[in-house]
């Protein structure tokens, strides 16, 4: 079996970087990220990561990584008394990469291959990849948010990452990095609008059902309704490599992990989509254990609370 065998939302809120860091009330996207990055390793042995993030910003063209290595520092630019310098070191996919970038091309997508000696990971890649594959077992490719985009084009360019992983017969893992609403206020432990939760709530619902044509629908009208991060964006080109693994048969199901998570504003969920038969297999390889994660005292916390 080879293209995109599943595909995730996934967390990146900036206090996940460091454990000590992490409110007691964002613990569960810490182990739902864990849990479910072990049991995609155990179970379908992917060969590439394929990740977007919101926090990888380009104006006008859509970028792949190339490079045979990432290695770095992580500094978040929002953020740096959080994420100061954490260092990170995976493989690549430089094939896959240029493979994709020609992928958009054809079909009429401004795209670009990223190969720059220099260029350093943005912490919306990085965190969730520490606690997905925290010994990078996997290969990384890299994508960002186009501010050109539209939703249509997002979708596309989501489809041509399926397309690419078959062309390529790479069992492909697409984890799109983002929140869910995203109308922030200064405050880590604010939640949403109880309206924006319950429209996230049913969004997650929709997904969890595979109904991505209804889903596809009312995007633009749930994006707009949630603030969604990066306009939805990402969340767009997750639906659009959701929508091209339907397209080719497979009937797909959702699974969350863990629990909805507030962070200053935002609503932040962990959820799988595969076939039936692949969600199954992941389960099987579910390991439901917290692991432990060093604290910081509650005197540290409720400092950091204060630099919001």
């Amino acid at each position: 079996m080879t293209g995109v065998i599943a595909a995730a939302l996934v967390a990146h809120v900036p206090t996940l970087g460091r454990a000590e860091n992490t409110p007691d009330y964002q613990q569960t996207l810490v182990q739902a990220e864990l849990t479910m990055g072990a049991a995609l390793r155990q179970a379908l042995k992917p060969d590439v990561w394929v990740i977007v993030s919101t926090h990888w910003v380009s104006t006008f063209d859509w970028f792949a990584t190339c490079q045979a290595k990432h290695e770095g520092l992580c500094v978040a630019q929002e953020a740096p008394n959080l994420i100061p310098g954490l260092p990170y070191s995976y493989r690549g996919d430089p094939e896959f990469g240029a493979a994709l970038v020609d992928a958009w091309k054809e079909t009429g997508i401004a795209a670009v291959r990223n190969e720059a000696e220099h260029y350093h990971w943005d912490y919306g890649t990085y965190v969730p990849l520490k606690y997905i594959d925290p010994a990078a077992e996997v290969a990384v490719v890299s994508i960002p948010v186009v501010l050109m985009a539209d939703h249509k084009e997002c979708l596309q360019a989501g489809a041509a990452i399926h397309a690419t992983a078959k062309r390529l017969r790479r069992r492909v893992v697409f984890l799109g990095s983002t929140a869910l609403s995203h109308l922030l206020v200064r405050g880590r432990y604010h939640w949403p609008t109880p309206e924006r939760v319950e429209a996230d709530k049913r969004f997650i619902e929709q997904l969890k059902k595979g109904a991505i044509d209804e889903v596809i629908a009312g995007f633009t009208e749930y994006s707009k309704e949630v603030v969604a991060e990066m306009g939805g964006r990402a969340l767009a080109t997750l639906i659009g490599v959701a929508s091209a693994m339907s397209r080719d048969g497979k009937t797909l199901a959702g699974r969350q992990f863990g629990d909805y998570a507030q962070s200053s504003g935002s609503n932040n969920a962990v959820l799988l989509m595969a076939e039936k038969q692949i969600l199954a297999a992941v389960g099987d390889r579910v390991v439901q254990q917290p692991q432990a994660a060093p604290k910081a005292s509650a005197a540290a916390l409720a400092k950091l609370e204060e630099t919001e």
